[in-house]
């Protein structure tokens, strides 16, 4: 039985679908009656607490999440006319965040939020990015509660930060593929690279992963072999054995220095692009601060 089961035993909805998406189709099409803001307003609360179950087990794993209780009501009325869906079918009015160093980490922990929730559904948007967005969405559903889980790396994460900054910047549809062509171009050309990292950072896991079964080999074929030169062996066997010894060394240190090597490589590409992301970032912290003066 999944740990957050008998937290939210008793979480119960306030509205029926039926309600709730009616509400949706009303907000969509506006104008705003107090008694429609209310009920949204009821609704959003009503997350609470299938959304600090979901918290709860994910602090448990380690990791501190950010996010929010419950999505704003223009938020939510923009998304609503921004997209074809139905208000009980929205997946993020309630969701949190939680940011891991790579995408090793990324994928091992997309598999044990997969085991906190069971039937949970995975949104995988790093092979086709929506609109040059990366990320692992786990839609967890709590007691009828739909609570989004974003699972970013600090790279992607990185992105989407400039991608926030320049729809607050330049023009808010920016995140949804509109705005200026030559801003789109830059943003798609650092989701792009972004990516490119994240396949060099998988294949160089492989090679650390094999080169590490090839050190554990070395050093049983070591251990088997000085226990073979400790017995009284003629001196040509023995010579021989001591030879193949030398040569086996000189061969995983060449091996070592390769893969440092290969290490160093990555982590300077990923600090490069971080870099360029952050002026992006900055550039764009100092054109809105230029602008309100």
């Amino acid at each position: 039985m999944s740990p957050i089961v008998p937290i939210i035993a008793m979480i119960k909805n306030a509205l029926s679908k039926t309600q709730i998406d009616r509400l949706g189709e009303r907000l969509k099409g506006g104008p705003h009656t107090e008694s429609d803001l209310r009920l949204l307003d009821d609704y959003r609360r009503s997350f609470g607490e299938a959304y600090e179950a979901v918290v709860r087990t994910i602090r448990q794993r380690g990791e501190f999440p950010t996010g929010r209780l419950a999505k704003s009501t223009l938020s939510i009325v923009e998304k609503l006319r921004r997209e074809s869906i139905r208000l009980s079918q929205m997946q993020d009015i309630a969701g949190c965040r939680v940011v891991v160093v790579n995408i090793v980490q990324q994928e091992q922990f997309v598999t044990s939020l997969r085991t906190d929730f069971p039937g949970a559904s995975v949104i995988d948007r790093r092979d086709k990015p929506s609109y040059g967005y990366r990320a692992v969405h786990i839609i967890a559903e709590i007691s009828g509660k739909l609570i989004e889980i974003q699972v970013r790396t600090s790279l992607q994460h990185l992105w989407a930060e400039f991608s926030e900054k320049s729809s607050d910047v330049l023009d808010p549809t920016i995140k949804y593929g509109g705005g200026p062509a030559e801003w789109r171009s830059i943003l798609t050309s650092g989701s792009e690279a972004v990516g490119t990292y994240e396949e060099l950072e998988r294949v160089a896991s492989k090679a650390v992963a094999a080169y590490e079964v090839m050190v554990a080999a070395y050093e049983k074929l070591k251990k088997a072999n000085l226990k073979l030169l400790e017995q009284n062996l003629p001196d040509h066997e023995a010579q021989e054995m001591r030879g193949m010894l030398e040569d086996w060394t000189r061969k995983m240190e060449r091996s070592e220095q390769e893969e440092q090597e290969r290490r160093e490589e990555v982590v300077h590409a990923r600090n490069e692009l971080a870099d360029s992301l952050k002026e992006m970032i900055s550039w764009l912290d100092e054109r809105r601060l230029k602008e309100q003066q």
